[in-house]
């Protein structure tokens, strides 16, 4: 009897279990579903679509129309800066910062590294030509103009008018491809090695076979700072065909008078065909030539590496070998569609889509990767061979980058952000210093300040923290307090024993550096309280606030002091702009600098005598032209209007001018130099309606989105929520913010903590 009655439960409970599990497997099985037809959704839109790599190339933008990967070490540009024939110069002086503008339209070449947005000269190099008829190796002798010109995300192509060749173009992480449709007859691909951007010259060249091409350019003294840390870059050309015919050539030295009769210098360079040695010099160039019985197509594939020429090869055969030229287009486009699609926007106009995703696209190329497919990447200095697990990131234009980039990284792309902050550790294992603008491991020391230092703690105050802290702590504080041999902090003993920078400190920025170091002071007190270090808090709060020492209130503005403590007489406040030298000020006057204190706009205020001064003083800024929305000191200056209850509407209607003046879909759509995506980053947050007005200060200032709905997907690795999504109730031109809903709630305040954005979820703007 009891023994009937246990298998009657028995079985009972075996059957619950078993529905259980049926209809279990049924709900996940569902779930999953949902699931992936929800990542086929989003990638069923092409946001690629959206990007149009012209914008930025006009108007001193320093973008280029290029191919890249996301964050690639190669890519490839035409290089259309050169000199045309009978022109002396062979960089355009207006542009000696990018390979490519806009309204030029004679090319010379094909350069495969390169960089984006930048305001000094570097890369630009290892160009390739293709052309047609006897071998030329003068660039103004074979550059031609071109028409038919295409670019999209991971693709440009045009039609070299003199030769008619299509030439189109893709690239991966670290290899440039090219393929080239020749017409019937004898062709060309030149290689130069002496024409770019860089500020070095020299390089080797090696006819390996009659596919492939090796060798080496210098390359270095970005901003003229710095020679003797010219670098190498490491290539490997290697072609689709075999050529019929192969060579070298080497321009001498330009002797004069009786030395050149003696030397035989006839003024042309020397051409080896067949050559499979070594070539070394300044203006060297190898090339392959063809005989075509009909068009054809040749592929050429650069391998680009700052290490070596075998791992200059390794990257080229690991990410190309067995793949066409259209099967790595696609690659790459779908790489990017993925992280582009971090960001979906929704309703809003067409233009404003474009304006936004090719923002987006911009601050996805630096910082870019330096270590090549092996994890070799060149050490800081000695450019001994070391190796990383992760991504070595490269290109840090921090004094740009720290006020808005890396907070935009934090946010949507995190790993990278952490993986950036590890790279800055390892320049700092390998230097004994954070870097400040370093270029491919080199340390340029452009620019003032100590920024790194902003950026890790803004990193780590957002929940990022995943390095080592306590090592990074260390760091920030070996550069706020050495006093000698500091290359980071420059005057720091006055600075510590005055508060302040002097003219006799320096000749040039004395007051707008105090502010740099401020800010960085600032960060380290902010980092100092999350990890319980409370006499280095009360230390560095009380040393981020010395700018108060340079605040004249006969200007009601900042202005520099003598050594002596007096006050520099006499004094133009409006001296400096346009990049005018003034003793007080970097890229700026006491206009553009005295509200660039983001941590302590409240002192800033008392200083002024109240909200109403500062709202005055701050309103002429704009009112009399003194605003600069191509230059970083007074990027934020928008938004601190929000600073004073009842004229948040001014932030509002300010934003959505400069949005409308500066950013368009039109190669001059940028306000100036890109800065490594800084300006496209301030895009991108005014268009979603929220501002990071405080570095190192993990909060989001409101301005009228330009979308109906945002969604920014949150990498779940580092953040509990999955998604934020920001709406808005209308989108008419003149509409401010009536309300603003925070998970169906009306929030009270015009900011909003990053913790608390991601944990919420839900923003709404409720415009009237």
């Amino acid at each position: 009897m009891n023994s009937i009655v246990f298998k009657k439960t028995y079985f009972l409970k075996l059957w619950v279990i078993i529905i259980v599990l049926f209809f279990s497997c049924q709900e996940k099985t569902k779930v999953e579903n949902t699931k992936e037809n929800n990542t086929s959704k989003k990638l069923s839109i092409d946001f690629t679509e959206y990007v149009n790599p012209f914008i930025g190339t006009s108007n001193f933008g320093t973008t280029n129309p290029g191919p890249i990967a996301v964050r690639g070490m190669a890519s490839v540009s035409p290089f259309n800066v050169a000199g045309q024939q009978n022109l002396p110069l062979e960089k355009d002086s207006r542009w000696f910062s990018t390979p490519y503008v806009h309204e030029n339209n004679y090319l010379t070449g094909f350069s495969h590294v390169n960089l984006s947005g930048v305001g000094c000269p570097e890369l630009g190099v290892i160009l390739a030509m293709p052309t047609t008829g006897v071998i030329q190796t003068d660039h103004s002798l074979y550059g031609s103009t071109y028409s038919n010109e295409i670019a999209k995300v991971g693709y440009y192509s045009n039609v070299l008018d003199k030769y008619n060749i299509k030439v189109e173009t893709t690239a991966t992480t670290r290899t440039g491809i090219s393929k080239y449709t020749f017409p019937r007859g004898e062709s060309n691909i030149v290689l130069n090695l002496g024409l770019g951007l860089t500020n070095e010259q020299g390089g080797m060249i090696k006819i390996v076979s009659s596919t492939e091409i090796e060798g080496i350019r210098s390359v270095g003294s970005f901003c003229y700072y710095k020679p003797e840390e010219a670098y190498p870059v490491y290539f490997v050309a290697r072609f689709s065909r075999p050529a019929d015919e192969f060579g070298v050539w080497k321009k001498p030295k330009k002797y004069k008078g009786v030395e050149a009769q003696w030397m035989g210098y006839n003024g042309k360079e020397r051409i080896k065909k067949g050559y499979t040695k070594e070539v070394v010099g300044d203006s060297i160039g190898g090339y392959m030539k063809y005989h075509f019985e009909a068009s054809t197509q040749v592929e050429m594939k650069v391998g680009i590496s700052y290490v070596s020429i075998e791992n200059a090869r390794e990257n080229l055969e690991k990410e190309t070998s067995g793949k066409t030229f259209d099967q790595i287009r696609q690659e790459t486009k779908e790489n990017w569609n993925q992280y582009l699609s971090k960001i979906e926007v929704e309703g809003g106009k067409k233009e404003d889509k474009i304006k936004f995703y090719t923002a987006l696209y911009h601050t996805l190329i630096h910082p870019n990767t330096l270590n090549d497919i092996n994890g070799e990447y060149p050490k800081m200095k000695t450019r001994e061979t070391l190796k990383t697990k992760g991504t070595r990131y490269t290109v840090f234009s921090l004094w740009d980058t720290y006020r808005n980039l890396h907070q935009l990284m934090s946010l949507v792309y995190p790993k990278q952000q952490s993986d950036m902050i590890k790279s800055m550790l390892q320049i700092y294992d390998e230097t004994g210093w954070l870097p400040k603008w370093e270029l491919n491991a080199t340390e340029t020391t452009t620019m003032v300040g100590d920024p790194a230092g902003i950026i890790i703690a803004d990193t780590y105050l957002r929940g990022i923290k995943d390095f080592d802290v306590e090592k990074a702590y260390k760091a920030m504080l070996k550069s706020a307090d050495q006093l000698q041999n500091n290359p980071l902090r420059p005057g720091i003993k006055d600075y510590i024993e005055k508060g302040y920078l002097t003219t006799k400190t320096t000749n040039s920025g004395s007051v707008s550096t105090t502010q740099e170091y401020n800010i960085t002071d600032f960060a380290i007190a902010q980092l100092a309280k999350e990890l319980g270090k409370e006499e280095d808090h009360l230390r560095f709060s009380n040393r981020s606030l010395t700018y108060r020492n340079l605040f004249d209130k006969e200007f009601n503005l900042l202005r520099p002091k003598n050594d002596d403590g007096n006050w520099l007489s006499p004094y133009n406040p409006d001296t400096g702009a346009n990049f005018v030298k003034n003793p007080g000020f970097i890229e700026g006057n006491a206009w553009q600098y005295t509200f660039m204190v983001p941590h302590d706009i409240s002192g800033l205020k008392k200083l002024m005598g109240g909200d109403q001064p500062f709202l005055e003083q701050l309103q002429k800024v704009f009112d009399n032209k003194q605003y600069d929305m191509a230059n970083e000191p007074d990027i934020a200056y928008p938004f601190l209007f929000n600073y004073i209850k009842g004229e948040e509407w001014r932030t509002q209607k300010i934003v959505n001018e400069l949005l409308e003046m500066h950013y368009k879909n039109t190669p001059d759509g940028l306000p100036g130099n890109d800065d490594t995506g800084t300006m496209s980053t301030w895009a991108i947050f005014s268009m979603m309606g929220i501002y990071p007005v405080s570095p190192a200060q993990p909060i989001y200032t409101f301005c009228t989105p330009k979308f109906e709905k945002i969604t920014i997907h949150l990498d779940t690795e580092y953040y509990k929520n999955d998604e934020i999504v920001i709406t808005s109730t209308t989108l008419e031109k003149e509409a401010f913010i009536d309300a603003v809903m925070v998970n169906d709630k009306e929030y009270q305040d015009y900011f909003i903590s990053h913790q608390e954005l991601i944990s919420k979820g839900r923003l709404q703007f409720v415009l009237k």
